[in-house]
């Protein structure tokens, strides 16, 4: 998990000192993370798994992939 969130982390600062955009292979990173995260998500419950969540639509806020947000379970935390 914590490397979960230091590779979204990277990605976002990249992606800001790159104003918007990521190479490809922080874009590949990032759409495993988001892979990875929803796998996570749907095994954790409460505050876990909304960080979680939240992690994840960072990840696809940048990625620029408004459908990757569908794939992603809700959560009740």
């Amino acid at each position: 998990m914590v490397t979960l969130d230091a590779d979204v982390a990277g990605c976002v600062s990249s992606w800001l000192q790159n104003r918007g955009s990521l190479d490809a292979r922080r874009s590949r990173v990032l759409a495993s993370c988001q892979e990875q995260l929803i796998r996570i998500i749907r095994v954790l419950g409460g505050q876990e798994a909304a960080y979680c969540r939240q992690l994840h639509d960072v990840a696809v806020l940048i990625s620029g992939d408004p459908e990757a947000a569908r794939t992603c379970p809700r959560t009740s935390a």
